[in-house]
């Protein structure tokens, strides 16, 4: 009699015993939702603003492609933010590599140090930039001492360039950085060993290896530059301008939000475009690299 109370009791637990919620699954549901609502449903707004706004059709797109001006920003702004990029590579490629060889606390250091432009307000290092730049500023005294009067780089599209290649050297350094630090070092020592010189090891191993990492950073700071306001709109002038002042314009000025979103789409395609681009020489790079292991 006791054995059977037993069993009814141990089946009505099993009965009313639930499966284990799986909490890992909900975990990246608020971040996708705030994702969504403040990224892509103004996203979409625009896009169809581009379209409707005043009438719907595609003259929005007629007529920012059919204006000299505006062709002539949207230009400006890929050669700017192309600069930048490369800038920013030269810069950070040896900061990078110096990371993965020197020891931890000094690896600190220089991590701090490239990442303090996150830890600056973005209109202060623009004004920073504005009190060296500008006419009677330390680098016009630099410039005089050494017989060139009168460098004045405010208001300039190479004041410009020169102030978003520091503000966006982090973004460059960290995806190096990421891609480096697990390159083996002993393939260099190994290469020496076979009689090679250390300079053609490094660019015929090191070099190639590193090369996921230097496509990243140069798509990252060029997809950012792409829509940068506050350094140009500080340091730039509207005989200088970028896409992005010239979309603030459009909008504060001139109400004109079909246009705005137009220009603002088109910016969002050649984004798109690149980062399509990388990723099939990513997609390229990694089959070469496991062809060669195999």
């Amino acid at each position: 009699m006791m054995e059977a109370v037993i069993n009814n009791r141990a089946s009505e637990g099993r009965k009313t015993k639930t499966a284990p919620i799986n909490i890992a699954v909900w975990l990246p549901l608020p971040s996708t939702v705030l994702l969504l609502g403040t990224f892509l449903y103004p996203l979409l707004s625009i896009a169809m603003r581009s379209f409707t706004d005043p009438e719907f059709g595609l003259q929005n797109y007629a007529s920012l492609l059919t204006d000299d001006i505006s062709i002539v920003i949207i230009l400006r702004t890929l050669r700017i933010a192309a600069i930048v990029a490369v800038v920013t590579l030269i810069i950070g490629f040896p900061y990078a590599y110096t990371l993965t060889l020197v020891t931890p606390r000094m690896r600190a250091v220089l991590m701090t140090i490239a990442l303090l432009p996150f830890w600056t307000s973005a209109i202060a290092r623009s004004f920073a930039w504005t009190l060296l730049m500008q006419r009677g500023g330390l680098i016009e005294t630099a410039f005089s001492w050494i017989g060139l009067p009168g460098v004045v780089l405010v208001r300039t599209s190479t004041g410009v360039t020169i102030a978003m290649a520091q503000v966006l050297l982090p973004y460059m350094i960290l995806p190096l950085y990421s891609n480096m630090r697990g390159i083996d070092q002993r393939l260099l020592d190994a290469a020496a060993s076979m009689g090679s010189p250390r300079w053609r090891a490094f660019l015929e191993i090191y070099l190639p290896l590193s090369l996921p990492g230097m496509l990243a950073g140069l798509s990252l700071v060029f997809v950012i530059s792409l829509g940068f306001y506050v350094t140009p709109a500080i340091l730039g002038s509207p005989q200088e301008a970028l896409v992005s002042q010239l979309i603030a314009t459009r909008v504060d000025t001139l109400l004109d939000f079909g246009g705005a979103g137009a220009l603002a789409v088109i910016v969002l395609l050649v984004a798109a475009a690149l980062m399509a681009l990388i990723g099939r020489l990513n997609a390229r790079l990694d089959l070469q690299s496991n062809m060669a292991g195999k």
